[in-house]
């Protein structure tokens, strides 16, 4: 797991085009720490994970590499949470307009194949 979690903090820092200290100040962890997780020296705690989860806008799952929600960055989970608020009217109507530009990209992917 540890290795995991340096790779996905490293590929999500360089993705934003920060460096060590530019995330350090973010989610306020000292840079020397930052970059004894991105070799795998070390393994956040809890804490210090949550820190650097938000600042790079993903939840602990994607962080880690684990969970339900391990594929979905925190700007997607908003937006499933927000969907399962709406009336039920409503959220067939996302749905079904969701489902439509699924079908519409698989289909112009088939078709460019």
């Amino acid at each position: 797991m540890l290795n995991k979690i340096s790779k996905i903090i490293t590929e999500l820092r360089k993705q934003k085009g920060w460096s060590q200290t530019d995330l350090a100040v973010e989610s306020n962890v000292s840079r020397e720490i930052i970059g004894k997780y991105e070799r795998g020296d070390a393994t956040p705690s809890i804490d210090f994970a949550k820190r650097i989860a938000d600042a790079l806008g993903v939840s602990l799952d994607y962080l880690v590499g684990e969970g339900i929600n391990a594929h979905f960055d925190k700007k997607t989970l908003q937006r499933i949470q927000d969907i399962e608020k709406l009336d039920d009217d409503t959220k067939e109507k996302v749905y079904f307009l969701i489902d439509n530009v699924i079908q519409n990209a698989k289909a112009k992917k088939a078709f460019n194949s």
